[in-house]
């Protein structure tokens, strides 16, 4: 099951990889501005691997984010079937506070 720490970590995790790579994009564009040649041609290679690191990265946390939704939907799947009159007293009071903060407006 996925805990509030790990899901902390995921998204802790991602952000730096991602911050890493758009740095080290940054600096070969930088490198790749004042170079010409072959030189010119090794930074633009690196920027490509440093940008596909990134979209690996941003793959792996959605892959991440989906499969946490699908453990959530599953646990409240199998609440609901386990418990299912506690379900809908608790969605007969969500709908009831619902209703109550719209006809305030």
């Amino acid at each position: 099951m996925v805990t509030k720490r790990n899901a902390q970590k995921v998204e802790d995790d991602f952000m730096e990889d991602v911050k890493k790579s758009l740095d080290e994009a940054e600096r070969l564009l930088s490198e790749a501005a004042e170079a010409t040649g072959d030189k010119a041609n090794e930074i633009r290679e690196a920027a490509m691997r440093s940008l596909r690191n990134t979209r690996e990265a941003l793959q792996d946390t959605q892959d991440a984010i989906v499969e946490s939704g699908r453990q959530a939907a599953k646990a409240t799947d199998h609440y609901v079937h386990d418990n299912p009159w506690q379900a809908i007293g608790i969605a007969g009071i969500v709908g009831l506070l619902f209703g109550m903060l719209v006809s305030r407006k």
